[in-house]
Order: C-alpha cells, then sequence, then structure tokens
C-alpha cells in the first residue's frame, strides 16, 4: 500500500509515543521549599516591678499619721518625769558632794586650829626651863612628843639636865607669832616665831635668842603631840 502524507504523520506520531512511552512521564526537577522569612522579634522592655500597695496601706498610713502625735505626747508625759527625776537625783548628788566638801573644809580647818593650839602650847614647855624644875620639864617635853622627836629627846635629855644644873641654867620662851604651813585631819604642819631668854650662873642678864621653829603635830588617841620639831 503506497504511503500517503497522513500515513507519514501517524508514523511519526507513533514514533514520538513509542519514544515518550520509553522515556516515562515527564519529571519535573523538585524546586526547594521556599523557608519562610525569618522576621526578629522585638525585646520586650523590662519593666521595674512596681510596689503593690495593698488596699489598707493607705488605711494603715493615715493610722500612723494620727497614731504619731498620741505617741508623742505618751512619751513626752513619761519623758517629763524622767528629766525631772534625773535632775533631783543629780541636786542630790551634788549637794551630797558639796556636804561632804564642806565638811572635809570644816574637818580640817578645825584640826589646823586644834593642832596650833597644841604646838604653841608646847613650845613653851621646850623653851622654859629652869635647873631647880628640870625634872618636870623633863616630863612635860616626854609627855607632848611622839614618834621620832620623842625618841629623839629621850636620849638627849640627860646630857641637857646636867648642863643646866651645872651652870644654873634658866630659860623662858614667848611665841611671838605663829601660823599652820599645811594640814590634814590628823597632820598639821605649824611655823613658831619663839622668842627665847636665857640666865645663867655666869651671865645674869638675859640673853635673847630668837628662834624659828617648824613642828610637825600628828594627831594620836585624840591628843595632838609633836613628831618633828626643827630649827628653820
Amino acid at each position: 500500500m503506497p504511503k500517503t502524507r497522513f500515513n507519514d504523520v501517524f508514523d511519526r506520531l507513533a514514533e514520538q509515543v513509542a519514544a515518550d512511552i520509553e522515556r516515562g512521564p515527564p519529571t519535573t526537577p523538585l524546586r526547594p521549599h521556599p523557608r519562610p522569612p525569618t522576621t526578629r522579634r522585638p525585646r520586650p522592655r523590662t519593666r521595674r516591678p512596681q510596689p503593690r500597695t495593698r488596699p489598707d496601706d493607705g488605711a494603715a498610713g493615715a493610722e500612723d499619721c494620727e497614731a504619731g502625735p498620741a505617741v508623742a505626747g505618751r512619751w513626752r508625759r513619761r519623758a517629763v518625769p524622767a528629766v525631772i527625776a534625773a535632775i533631783v537625783v543629780a541636786s542630790l548628788g551634788f549637794s551630797g558632794f558639796l556636804g561632804w566638801r564642806l565638811y572635809e573644809v570644816h574637818a580640817t580647818t578645825a584640826a589646823g586650829e586644834a593642832a596650833l593650839a597644841a604646838a604653841k602650847s608646847y613650845a613653851l614647855v621646850l623653851t622654859t626651863l629652869d635647873s631647880k624644875s628640870i625634872d618636870d620639864n623633863y616630863t612635860q617635853a616626854i609627855d607632848g612628843a611622839t614618834g621620832e622627836f620623842k625618841e629623839a629627846y629621850s636620849l638627849g635629855s640627860a646630857q641637857l639636865r646636867q648642863t643646866l644644873i651645872d651652870n644654873n641654867a634658866a630659860g623662858k620662851g614667848v611665841v611671838v607669832d605663829a601660823a599652820v604651813k599645811s594640814a590634814t585631819k590628823t597632820k598639821v604642819e605649824v611655823l613658831l616665831f619663839v622668842d627665847q631668854s636665857i640666865t645663867n650662873s655666869v651671865r645674869s642678864e638675859p640673853r635673847i635668842d630668837r628662834n624659828r621653829i617648824q613642828m610637825t603635830m600628828e594627831l594620836v588617841d585624840g591628843r595632838w603631840l609633836a613628831s618633828q620639831v626643827e630649827l628653820v
């Protein structure tokens, strides 16, 4: 059978179909799945925590404000008596100290006056001597002395006694002036100015000796006794 134009077309189509069958169904290239665009989320702002106010805070504040004057008033009512008590205690303490100080001053002054009078009398005992009554003079001198001076006078009295007897000597003292140098309630220093007139078998006219004597008086068993006697 002779080929026509249509046969040629059919043959070409058949060849294309056969070729398509051999190649299989057309494959379309796989496209990658598009990644959705990433958007940067804005960072949320951090807010500072606000203090929570309780509903009763306002009421509590009002109560505190109202209670303030009341508390202050109570404090004042309690503080005033305490301050007054402190002032009274301080006044009593100061008064007690002042009274004690006045007592000490008075006691020291009284001690000085008593010791001064005893020192004047004892100065006359030491400077008024007579060979005819030497034993009485010695007894009085020992009775008014104490401590170191008493020991020294006891040791030297024998020599003094013999000198007065041998020379028929006599002496008479006069306290011209005297004053307290220092004083405590139990110990007083006295400064005395004593004039002593001396006569003996050789000199008929009296000789005047002007002596300055420092005497330390101590309170012993209620009596003021001389513990030191020095010519100064």
